[in-house]
This record gives C-alpha cells, sequence and structure tokens, in this order.
C-alpha cells in the first residue's frame, strides 16, 4: 500500500527518572489504523508524541518510509481530546487555522475548507461558534482541521474520551468513515477497547509501566470477541496501574 509509514525502533524514555517506556519497536504500517491501548500511565501518549516528533526520546530512533503527496501540507497532524477550538473563531475560522501559515491561493484554501467541512457534515455549521457547537460537534470540526492539510500521518490522542458514551458511540461511524476516506496512516490512543475495534485494522497493547509491547493483534470480523481478549490482556495491569496512582506512586 502506498504512502508513509512509521517505524519505531527501541524506543525508550523517561521524566526525571521514571521510566515511563522501555524498548518499543513498532511498525506502523502506510494506509492502516494502528490503535495503541494499554492502562493509565503506561506511557501511551508519550509514545504518540514521540512517533509525531513532539517528544525526544531518551533512547531509540523514529524513521518515516514513503512518499508525502503532493497536495500534503503537513506530513504530521494531530487531533487532541480537548478540541483545542479558538473561541473567538467561528467554525471555518478554526479550521482556516491550519491553513494560514501555507502559501495556497486565497480560492484553493476556501476549496479545501468547504471539502473538509462537507467530510465532517459541518457544512451547515460553517459561519457556527464554538460555544453554540456540541461536544461532538467540536471534535468534528477539530478532525476537519487536521485534515486539512491532507496529512500523511494523523495522530490521535484519545480524541473521543472527553465525550459522553452516547456522543462517542453516534461519532464512532464518522471517525471511520473520514479516516478511511483521508488515505493517512493513523496512530491512535484510547482506553476504549470496543472503539480500538471498531476503528483498528490492528491494536497494538502496552503492558503497566515502563510501557513495552505486550501484544499485537489484528483486527478480523469477531470484534467482540478481540475486545474481550484485549481486556484479558489488560486487565491485571490495569488493576495495579490504579493502585498506583491511588497510592501516589
Amino acid at each position: 500500500m502506498s504512502g508513509v509509514s512509521l517505524h519505531l525502533h527501541g524506543i525508550s524514555h523517561d521524566y526525571d527518572g521514571l521510566l515511563v517506556l522501555k524498548d518499543i519497536s513498532l511498525d506502523i504500517p502506510a494506509g492502516q489504523v494502528t490503535m495503541l491501548v494499554g492502562p493509565s500511565g503506561c506511557g501511551k501518549s508519550t509514545l504518540l508524541g514521540i512517533a509525531g516528533g513532539l517528544i525526544r526520546p531518551g533512547a531509540g530512533r523514529v524513521l518515516q518510509q514513503g512518499a508525502v503527496r503532493e497536495d500534503c501540507l503537513n506530513p504530521l497532524s494531530y487531533v487532541f481530546q480537548d478540541f483545542a477550538l479558538l473561541p473567538w473563531r467561528t467554525v471555518t475560522g478554526n479550521i482556516a487555522l491550519a491553513l494560514e501559515s501555507s502559501t495556497l491561493p486565497r480560492a484553493e484554501r476556501a476549496g479545501r475548507i468547504a471539502e473538509v467541512l462537507a467530510l465532517a457534515g459541518l457544512s451547515e455549521f460553517a459561519k457556527a461558534w464554538p460555544r453554540q457547537l456540541s461536544g461532538g460537534m467540536r471534535q468534528r470540526v477539530g478532525i476537519a482541521r487536521a485534515l486539512a492539510v491532507r496529512p500523511a500521518v494523523l495522530l490521535m490522542d484519545e480524541p473521543l474520551s472527553a465525550l459522553d458514551a452516547q456522543t462517542r458511540d453516534l461519532l464512532l461511524d464518522t471517525f471511520a468513515d473520514l479516516i478511511a476516506r483521508s488515505g493517512a496512516t493513523v496512530l491512535y490512543v484510547t482506553h476504549n477497547l470496543d472503539e480500538a475495534v471498531r476503528l483498528g485494522n490492528r491494536v497494538v497493547v502496552l503492558s503497566r509501566r515502563p510501557g513495552r509491547i505486550k501484544a499485537v493483534r489484528e483486527v478480523g470480523t469477531n470484534r467482540a470477541g478481540l475486545a474481550a481478549e484485549l481486556w484479558d490482556l489488560i486487565r491485571d495491569d490495569a488493576a495495579a496501574a490504579e493502585r498506583e496512582l491511588t497510592d501516589g506512586a
């Protein structure tokens, strides 16, 4: 499959001597959705930041392979859980923010904004302010903004975790469609195992801190069975991690 792949080799990282990741080697295939799951504090978001170049690893390296499309303005684009919308900008204005540093002609910028508004089901909300939108609609704006640059790699840090369960379920199909139509390589962090098997091509399970790769599972047709298997892999580590957090460790 054409596109950009990421290759993590021997990644370890610590914060002030606290080891959070140890010897992670992982290939993230081009054009696929790779989900990262694991107990709280296992380093999922740290690994995402390292993969995207926001964090320099204490050890190891990240390689990017493959060709970036000519219309790609930013090879790597992030979607976070807190929406990160500017309240003084409309929906259109927030999406336009991703394009302001580009040299695209004004007409082409407008075309891209209209395209992602339509993809995300936001066309009728183009002039709305963030305060007027539900949490689910605000997160649609966040992913539309990320897709406006036509990224080669999309890095998603629990983008649905701030939403209530009903809204999250409603957005899952939308996210699956948007991700598929973008053609991007996706690395996606989540705590929700149903979300992982619904959106992912494969799921990478990290152990409790320091995070190591505990298992890699391909997503087949038996998603409910896979979610149960993932929980069996995570349960004991999750219980131990909860005790550590409760004890202040």
